[in-house]
């Protein structure tokens, strides 16, 4: 089986389109398309863009023939598999509205996941769910515990050839989409047709400026933002070739990553810092692999960190990887995805700060000559037809080199929250303007994001960024790695600051030496005196996307989950 081929030479077109329909109905004219890759990296299917549109569309016709119509929300379980594909573009040519939801997680357990299911499948009033045959009386149960009429098989669809598809308009609802924390309470992005083009314009034409000859290549899931739209929806609104491997085969085996990006030429990809620095981890055959044709290594999802790319970049070397291919950016599902790019062909580009300063009134200064530093990644400017400001808690814009919350408008913009008319309008303002949860500033007009202003410390007049202390340990203390801690704060004026700290020692002295080192480095570097809590491996939650979710560790601890690892 060969794959699709990359096409120097397609007359390409950069998302300039109405509707996404419209989209792959142009990429279909072409001989590009996605391979789907298996658990050991293995080659189980390639699929023009001519082939899947032939399919959705039959099976579009299907799905209304089944009693669904135009407008509908039908929920899709996001596996990495040519079926989730059909299904998602089936609903985008029937006028339905998509809703992918993410696979079990190993340690997650049945009743859990059944939990966490029914709660998207009612969060979106579910008209319908889809699911793979392996995880079907999974879903069957989720679906029945949400009230959802219809549990559907693509196998058993009714043959409807001559059933019309509707005209999807560009105001027409494209998917709901759930950001990665959507856990208890999940809330669903609504995203136009029309919002999406004009992301996917910003991000192919604008961010990376997509050439004929590039080949995409992407582990990441595709219920997330970044799996969905910036690996599967962007490339072929830009008739690009995509090789998706599965994220259950990145967590195995994270060199697989690098080994259809040189087996495939693959010119494009994008990961959170954590799979960067896994790879570097793992590696142990540099010179084995070719990433030569590797020239965007795009940096998003979460808080990019310069000291564990600077290490992939330097261990990976060798195999031909440029430091200069790292783009960082910055984004969210409320945008569609993607708000800032960094300049192509510079790398990552970093502010190093007074931390005393920043904490103390926010100002951004050089701290190369403080004793209390730290390195911050720029993500570039606003993508054109879009703005940002960093304002104030009054509200104000605040000057450059000043931290505040980060506030963006444009045309990607998600029209609201589905069916919750509140939380709407606590985030979007009726001039179009998006309150982003986040912090930063702004340098040379470019966004520097510092962290979640829900995440951040207040101890003693000081506004505390609980990344600085996290990495603080995981880079300070032996045995810890990237990912094992967690600092939160509890109390509401005196904040207790408690750090979590994964361990993978039963050994008491290990142990002991452990929570003494990370206690005494809080005092020593931060000032801070921490209480420093003991967990188990795996123990830290995350987000679909990977991210450390504080504040589901906090509510675990406050909980007593962790209690019994201590004694």
């Amino acid at each position: 089986m060969n794959v699709t081929p990359t096409a120097p030479h397609r007359a390409l077109r950069c998302a300039d389109f109405a509707t996404l329909t419209e989209a792959l109905d142009y990429a279909a004219s072409g001989e590009t398309g996605l391979n789907f890759h298996d658990l050991r990296g293995k080659l189980v299917l390639a699929l023009p863009y001519s082939e899947l549109r032939a399919q959705a569309q039959e099976i579009a016709r299907g799905l209304l023939a089944a009693g669904l119509a135009a407008g509908d929300r039908v929920g899709l379980l996001a596996d990495t598999t040519a079926d989730f594909v059909r299904a998602f573009f089936a609903c985008q040519y029937a006028g339905l509205a998509p809703v992918p939801m993410p696979l079990p997680t190993p340690l997650g357990g049945r009743e859990a996941y059944i939990a966490q299911i029914a709660r998207m499948l009612s969060a979106a009033a579910a008209n319908a769910v889809v699911a793979p045959p392996e995880f079907e009386s999974w879903v069957a149960e989720a679906a029945a515990a949400a009230s959802v009429a219809r549990t559907l098989r693509l196998a058993d669809l009714p043959a409807a050839e001559g059933q019309a598809l509707p005209q999807i308009t560009p105001e027409a609802t494209s998917y709901l989409q759930f950001s990665s924390g959507s856990t208890r309470s999940p809330t669903g992005v609504v995203v136009s047709h029309r919002a999406l083009m004009a992301n996917a314009v910003a991000i192919t034409r604008d961010g990376l400026q997509v050439r004929a000859a590039d080949r995409a290549v992407s582990w990441l899931p595709l219920y997330h933002d970044m799996g969905l739209i910036g690996f599967l929806l962007s490339p072929i609104a830009s008739q690009m070739t995509v090789d998706l491997l599965p994220t259950a085969a990145f967590v195995r085996r994270p060199l697989l990553w690098l080994d259809i990006i040189a087996r495939h030429g693959g010119t494009i990809s994008y990961s959170p810092t954590f799979g960067y620095d896994l790879c570097a981890r793992r590696a142990d055959a540099a010179s084995e692999v070719d990433l030569s044709s590797w020239r965007i290594a795009g940096v998003g999802g979460d808080m990019v960190r310069p000291g564990p790319l600077e290490g992939f970049a330097e261990r990976f070397a060798g195999a031909g990887f440029r430091r200069t291919a790292f783009v960082a950016s910055y984004g969210m599902a409320e945008a569609t995805l993607a708000l800032t790019m960094a300049p192509l062909g510079q790398g990552l580009r970093t502010d190093t700060v007074d931390v005393d300063l920043m904490e103390r009134d926010g100002r951004v200064a050089s701290g190369e000559a403080s004793t209390r530093r730290r390195s911050f990644v720029r993500c570039g400017p606003i993508l054109p037809g879009h703005e940002i400001e960093v304002r104030s808690e009054a509200g104000t814009a605040l000057p450059e080199r000043q931290v505040g919350r980060i506030f963006v408008r444009g045309p990607s913009l998600m029209r609201e929250y589905f069916r919750e008319p509140q939380a709407t309008a606590a985030v979007l303002s009726a001039d179009g303007w998006l309150n982003t949860g986040d912090l930063g500033y702004l340098a040379d007009g470019e966004i520097t994001p510092t962290g979640r202003s829900k995440d951040l410390i207040l101890l003693n007049g000081r506004n505390v960024w609980p990344q600085d202390l996290e990495w603080t340990a995981e880079s300070g203390v032996e045995g810890l790695r990237s990912g094992d801690v967690a600092a939160i704060s509890l109390g509401e004026d005196a904040e207790q600051v408690v750090l979590l700290v994964q361990c993978r020692s039963s050994d008491a002295a290990i142990r002991n030496r452990i929570r003494e080192d990370v206690a005494a480095l809080m005092r020593a570097r931060h000032g801070v005196d921490a209480l420093v809590q003991l967990v188990g491996p795996r123990a830290l939650p995350q987000t679909s996307s990977g991210k450390l979710s504080r504040s589901k560790a906090r509510t675990l601890y406050e909980g007593g989950a962790f209690d019994l690892v201590e004694s």
